[in-house]
């Protein structure tokens, strides 16, 4: 499969490249050539496939034949070691858990398959790489995780100052080896526009190799098309109108979701669902794609202004606004209706969501106001504990500490204090 940048003033490359680089020449984004959709039989017998099975069918298009067929089965089967479960809330709203790896979040999947790409292609490589990501939350501690020991790959990542939980912080900060953080005074807007930066400095890329692991990086974002499959054999057998609700921040998630519609999933619509960072939603009632500083609030992976996988969402729609909005809705949520949200999962469910998660609800009931014959399955993104001051303040309950965040917790956090993009520059050189 080779890829073309969105910017499309680059030449196409190979998915190795692609993965490599993380960024074009030109800037832009990658995307793949083709989407060749997966045979009716394969969803017909989806119930008779693992997780393995139906993940390495979904993604061989997208990295052949840069990975033999061998390898990749083992690179997913290493990837999914862990459930997928889709928990039935009521009869119109299940949840998707996606908390059951290393780091307790949906990041996970990415940066494990990520990771063990990269590594197959630098395993006879003796030049280094350097792994440079922002995070407004989960995607730090899944790439620190993902990549800790991997051969010929240091991991940098920015994340900002008093934005992130204490949960999350300990998860990027504690790992040692070959993972780096740097504590960034600002925002998470700031610490992906320095990322972008770097990647566009020739004096820094000529004396060194650079890649991302945000979802920018096709290899973290096509894998979280999986998501959405393991869901759909669990579900539809049951109900006839699947309809995903996704806690949006980045949109590398619902664009994924939107790959495997592509790829054939009968899934006939998808919510964005935006805390007041809510670009898209104004987007989708207006046409006027208007980026702006971001906004710190409880859901604070989402914290995002300039949501960098939109321009996949236009290319996959290719730019029909008609159409996009046909197949997604788009509504945006306060704290305080987050914070409500979560109290009514607890009392009327006994479940426990996330912030994120709880979001993700309230999109599920605004789509069902019009659509009640829908079955709506929101996306629990990260597992409470993450968001303990805020989980516990709402729902007046302590919360026990699963065994993936308890060892981290008594580590000491190791960290680099940055306020430009000079500050970045100097670390990386070593200086």
């Amino acid at each position: 499969m080779n890829y073309y940048s969105l910017n499309k003033k680059a030449p196409n490359t190979t998915f190795d490249n692609a993965v490599i680089k993380g960024l074009a020449p030109d800037k832009g984004l990658y995307f793949p050539e083709s989407i060749t959709p997966l045979p009716k039989s394969f969803f017909d017998n989806i119930d008779n496939l693992s997780n393995s099975e139906i993940a390495f069918e979904a993604i061989k298009q997208f990295v052949s034949p840069e990975i033999p067929k061998a390898i990749l089965k083992t690179i997913v089967e290493e990837t999914l070691s862990f459930d997928f479960p889709v928990v039935k809330l009521n009869d119109n709203i299940s949840t998707l858990e996606l908390f059951h790896g290393p780091t307790m979040a949906f990041k996970d999947v990415g940066a494990r398959f990520m990771a063990r790409c990269l590594g197959y292609f630098n395993k006879d490589n003796t030049n280094e790489v350097t792994v440079l990501v922002a995070t407004s939350g989960d995607t730090g501690g899944a790439v620190a995780n993902g990549f800790l020991g991997v051969k010929g790959v240091n991991v940098v990542i920015l994340y900002p100052s008093g934005k992130v939980s204490d949960i999350q912080e300990k998860q990027l900060t504690t790992l040692g080896q070959n993972i780096k953080a740097l504590e960034v005074n600002g925002t998470f807007d700031d610490c992906q526009a320095m990322v972008k930066e770097a990647f566009l400095d020739e004096s820094l890329t000529s004396k060194m190799q650079l890649t991302s692991a945000n979802s920018i990086n096709v290899a973290r974002w096509l894998p979280q098309l999986f998501y959405f499959m393991f869901a759909y054999k669990q579900l539809h057998n049951k109900y006839d109108d699947i309809v995903f609700s996704v806690p949006s921040g980045n949109f590398g998630n619902v664009c994924a979701g939107m790959m495997a519609q592509k790829l054939g999933l009968p899934i006939k619509h998808f919510v964005a669902s935006n805390n007041e960072n809510n670009v898209v939603t104004r987007y989708l009632q207006s046409e006027l794609y208007e980026p702006k500083p971001s906004v710190q609030t409880i859901s604070n992976a989402m914290d995002v202004g300039a949501p960098s996988n939109f321009i996949r969402i236009q290319e996959i729609y290719k730019n029909n606004f008609k159409e996009l909005k046909n197949n997604v809705s788009s509504y945006s949520f306060s704290d305080d209706e987050t914070r409500e949200a979560m109290l009514e999962i607890y009392n009327e469910f006994n479940y426990v969501a996330d912030p994120h998660g709880a979001v993700g609800y309230l999109g599920c009931k605004s789509h069902l106001e019009n659509n009640p014959n829908a079955h709506c399955v929101f996306l629990e993104t990260a597992h409470p504990t993450k968001f303990l001051d805020v989980v516990e303040e709402v729902i007046k309950k302590e919360q026990p500490l699963p065994e993936q965040i308890q060892s981290v917790m008594g580590k000491e956090k190791e960290a680099t204090l940055i306020s430009t993009y000079e500050d970045l520059k100097s670390f990386l050189l070593g200086k």
